[in-house]
């Protein structure tokens, strides 16, 4: 089991039960994974370097995970196909 830091940006529009719910589906995806979610970090919305979809702005949350090596492949393909979605980074914490 490593430890892993993912940082997602979701659409600026969504309301704050969409918002949960694509939270809630990630740390599904994750459990289901064999691993667990340590701590869930709300950054809000902020202003984006670079348009992604035509999106000036983006919701970030950063969730700081421990699952196994294996597994990160289906999450990140998993992720890529969730809707709200518009990009993500999954990191090794040292």
């Amino acid at each position: 089991m490593r430890k892993y830091e993912l940082v997602c940006i979701l659409q600026p529009d969504l309301d704050e039960t969409a918002f949960n719910g694509a939270v809630d589906k990630v740390k599904g995806w994750i459990s289901e994974a064999g691993g667990t979610v340590d701590k869930v970090d709300v950054w809000g919305k902020r202003r984006l370097a670079t348009p992604i979809r035509k999106q000036r702005d983006g919701q970030y949350v950063l969730l700081n995970i421990t699952m196994p090596n294996k597994a990160t492949a289906e999450l990140e393909r998993s992720l890529r196909f969730l809707e709200p979605v518009m990009r993500h980074m999954l990191s090794v914490v040292e």
